[in-house]
Order: structure tokens, then C-alpha cells, then sequence
């Protein structure tokens, strides 16, 4: 076995050193010389390409387009919006200088104090003030309207503790900002965009979401609702995996984004933003992978097949490559990657461990006794199974196999979550039981107080109000009060 596999903490040991270990171990990512940040790695980068390219067909199919808006934005933009700066204050890196000098001897750098900013710049924690603003320009009557688009960009928010693709100071993602000329329009445009984020989470991602609205305190800073798309992970706390918000006319008065309406009167328009970054590679990790390494779904694996010829000699690589190469063709032809590893400076059994941590869904191996007798080992990376099955057929049996992998790691993922749902209205019950993680459905009365006792007393918050769930009125647990619904509380990443 790799060496790589022997050293991978197991998960009922140590979760989070298990996750640490296989995104360094897998060839994801690595930590940066910049504090915070991380190095996405071609492999981890190829899982966030596939990511992208299936949402950005999505976003289009919804009539988004893709635009591109500065990094830097004036420290006065901020503060047009009270809510909007109260929330990410802490969180901003501010550029003061745009000048370096060295010293004579050039062994030597500071900022050049003559080189001040007259205005502050922030490297942007989000880009709602500086495409306002934009937006200011470009909207003058409703026929302008709707305008919707979305950004691939980084950010920076200057986390003090972090962990790669769950919560680094920089990280990719995108932002979508529409404006429509009505709040019924941007309300349901808020809400279309979470479907999209949980359809892709659970038909791509193989992840189930819980999707539902935030309480007021777990709202973006500056929306009057907030849609958010919750997964729940192996160790049973929950990730936010995507969020959808609608911001009314707050950025619109900021900002001054009128519209002359189709009586020409002037009215301020209606926003939304919504969002996904690359915090979903770690959704992906934590929802699937094993002790043996990644398990990704078929459908965003970089490599959904890889061949591994066991040969002796050339003679014997070269007849086995000629079986095998319109197999690949067709694979190929069907949109399915594939890598043919034919390398001689790796042992079989070193690529198989490989491929084996790094989530590959299909192996297939055909040696010079397989040559013989018109067979090939297929591997399955979500159950390990193996077997030796003909080769007449092999792409039509690999076509299949893919989709039943993709459908069986969904229903695995579905069935854990299930399990570890819970109603409970007893309090003492459920600071108990939620120290085992877990997705708790509990009567809430609705107040910041009660909210922010339970935050105390286990850590946990309230996730969302969930959709998925008949509601009910009853009483909360905590406060004694009467309920209107129950919400969802977890511990949470």
C-alpha cells in the first residue's frame, strides 16, 4: 500500500485531522507563505473548474450574464450601507499605500510614506457597494430591467482561524447581483437562484440540502431575507454550502439606482446577490470520502476512468494499449475522461492506492492474462467493489456503472442525513445529544435571546427555517414560549 494511505489519519480518530491529511495527501491544496491563504493545486483547481463550468451553463440557462468588477473598492463605499459595513468590518484588508522604495544598498523595503492613498482602498470582502454603484450608470427606465449578473472572482475576508476551502481569508467563488423593477420580481428571483444552488448541490455534488430562510441574526449583512442551502457532514455538524439573499432597496437608496417606471415616475430598484465558493470542495471531501481517500461523484471527478495496463515489456504494453485504445476513443466520444496510465516508473500497485485516494469513480486493469482471455478488472471507488467482467461491452458496462455510482453516493449521503435528523423539545435532552452532531428540529419563539442562549450553552445555531418539514406550532424548549414552527439547529464549519 502508498505511503500516502498509511499515514492518512483515520476519521473515527481524529475528523479533523483526517480532513486536514487528505487535502494535502490528495494533491488539493496546500497552505500558502501568506497567512490564511491557501495554494489550490491543479487537482483541487480541476474539481473547482468542473464546479464552475456546470454552474456558469446553469446561471446562463437563467439569463445571467458573466461580468468582471474591480478588486478594490473606496472605504467610503462601505459606509453608505450601516448594516453592510457593521457586518464585514472586521473582516476587510485595507490598502493605505500604492508605493514601495528600497534603500540604496536595495537589500531593503517599506512602504514610501509620500505614497499615501488619498482614499482607503478595501480589497473587496464582497462586491455589493462597487457594482452598485456600476449599476448606478446603467439603469435609467424599466426597460432596463431586469439586469442580472454574476462575477467569478476571489475575496478576502481576514479570517483568524482557517482551514482549506472551508474558511481561508481568500477564496474563489461567485457573485450574482440582480435588479428588478419589483419586489415580488427580486423575491422570486432570490428564491429561483437557491433551487438552482440546490440542484446542483444534489444532482452534481451527489450532496442533500436542507434548503430554508436564516433567522435576522444569521442574515447577510444589509438583506431582509437570507435563503441558505445547509449539508450536513460526516461528523453530523452542518455546512452552509450556498446562500441567496434578498437585499429590498437598501443598495439601491445607498446609492442612488432609480428607474423611471412605465409612468414615468422614478422608483429605487430591488436587489438580490447569491453566492457559492470554493467551500463546496470541502462539502465534497466531507460528505463522501473514507479512510481510503477522496470519493467524488462521476458526474465533477477531473478523471471519472482510469486505465492502468499491467504489463511486462513493450511488446506486451504495446498489445495491450492497441485492445484498449477504441475503448478509450469511445469513452471519450461519450464526453466521459478518461486517463490512460501506462507509466513504467510506478509499480500497479502504487497507482492503484493513488487513484484510490484521489477519488477516481472507475479503475480498469487489463494485464497479459486479462489480454488472453478477453477480460478486464473494473474497480468501483464508492464501494471498493472489484470484478472481472468481458471486455465486449466494457463501454456500455462503464456508462452504466458511472451513473450508478453518482445515484449511490447520493442515496448513501441522503439516508446518513436522514438518520441523524431529530425532533426533540426537551433542552437538556438536546445539549446532550447535539454534542454527537446532528440536525435537530426544535420549536423556536422566535427571539434573539433564546437564540443566543443556545449559541452559548452548545455552540449550536440555528441554521435556517427549513421548507422540507411540515410545520407546526408548539412550544420552545428553552424559553418555555409559544412557537410557530420549528427551525433547524446544528453545530456548524
Amino acid at each position: 500500500m502508498a505511503k500516502e494511505l498509511k499515514d492518512l489519519t483515520k476519521r473515527a480518530e481524529n475528523y479533523s485531522q483526517w480532513y486536514n491529511d487528505l487535502v494535502v495527501k490528495a494533491d488539493l491544496a496546500e497552505q500558502s507563505a501568506v497567512r490564511g491563504c491557501m495554494v489550490i493545486k491543479p487537482y483541487g483547481y480541476a474539481i473547482w473548474e468542473k464546479m464552475q463550468a456546470q454552474l456558469d451553463k446553469m446561471f446562463k440557462e437563467a439569463g445571467v450574464q458573466n461580468a468582471y468588477f474591480p478588486l478594490l473598492i473606496p472605504k467610503s463605499f462601505l459606509s453608505r450601507e450601516a448594516e453592510h459595513v457593521k457586518g464585514f468590518a472586521k473582516e476587510c484588508a485595507v490598502v493605505t499605500h500604492y508605493r514601495l522604495k528600497s534603500n540604496e544598498e536595495g537589500d531593503a523595503v517599506e512602504v514610501d510614506p509620500t505614497a499615501k492613498l488619498e482614499e482607503e482602498l478595501i480589497i473587496r470582502p464582497t462586491s455589493e457597494t462597487i457594482i452598485w454603484n456600476t449599476y448606478r450608470n446603467w439603469i435609467h427606465s424599466y426597460r432596463d430591467l431586469p439586469l442580472m449578473c454574476n462575477q467569478w472572482c476571489n475575496v478576502m475576508r481576514w479570517e483568524m482561524r482557517t482551514r482549506p476551502f472551508l474558511r481561508t481569508s481568500e477564496f474563489l467563488w461567485q457573485e450574482g447581483h440582480t435588479a428588478h423593477a419589483t419586489r415580488e420580481e427580486a423575491e422570486e428571483e432570490t428564491k429561483r437562484m437557491l433551487k438552482i444552488y440546490a440542484d446542483f448541490a444534489e444532482q452534481w455534488l451527489a450532496i442533500p440540502v436542507v434548503q430554508g430562510v436564516k433567522s435576522e441574526t444569521e442574515r447577510f449583512a444589509g438583506a431582509l431575507d437570507t435563503y441558505t442551502i445547509e449539508a450536513m457532514m460526516q461528523d453530523g455538524k452542518a455546512l452552509q454550502s450556498g446562500t441567496s439573499h434578498f437585499l429590498g432597496q437598501n443598495f439601491a437608496k445607498s446609492f442612488g439606482v432609480t428607474f423611471l417606471n412605465k409612468e414615468n415616475k422614478p422608483e429605487y430598484v430591488w436587489a438580490t446577490s447569491w453566492g457559492v465558493s470554493t467551500r463546496l470542495v470541502g462539502a465534497l471531501i466531507m460528505t463522501h470520502s473514507d479512510d481510503n481517500g477522496l470519493v467524488l461523484p462521476p458526474k465533477i471527478a477531473p478523471i471519472q476512468v482510469v486505465i492502468i495496463p499491467i504489463f511486462k515489456g513493450e511488446e506486451q504494453l504495446k498489445a495491450i494499449s492497441d485492445k484498449l485504445q477504441p475503448v478509450i476513443d469511445q469513452l471519450r466520444k461519450l464526453g466521459i475522461t478518461v486517463k490512460f496510465d501506462n507509466a513504467d516508473n510506478k509499480r500497479p500497485g502504487f497507482k492503484f492506492a493513488d487513484y484510490e485516494l484521489k477519488g477516481v469513480p472507475v479503475r480498469l486493469a487489463m494485464g497479459g492474462r486479462d489480454l488472453e482471455n478477453n477480460t478486464i478488472e473494473v474497480v468501483r471507488r464508492d464501494t471498493l467493489g472489484k470484478e472481472s467482467v468481458s471486455f465486449d461491452g466494457i463501454v456500455e458496462y462503464v456508462n452504466k456503472l458511472l451513473e450508478e455510482i453518482q445515484t449511490n453516493i447520493y442515496k448513501k449521503a441522503v439516508n446518513f442525513r436522514d438518520a441523524h435528523i431529530y425532533e426533540c423539545d426537551d433542552y437538556e435532552e438536546f445539549k446532550e445529544k447535539v454534542k454527537d452532531g446532528g440536525f435537530f428540529l426544535c420549536h423556536w419563539d422566535g427571539t434573539s435571546e433564546t437564540e443566543e442562549k443556545i449559541k452559548e450553552d452548545t455552540q449550536a445555531t440555528i441554521r435556517c427555517v427549513p421548507f422540507m418539514f411540515e410545520q407546526t406550532e408548539g412550544v420552545d424548549m428553552v424559553s418555555g414560549k409559544p412557537a410557530k414552527y420549528r427551525v433547524l439547529i446544528a453545530r456548524s464549519y
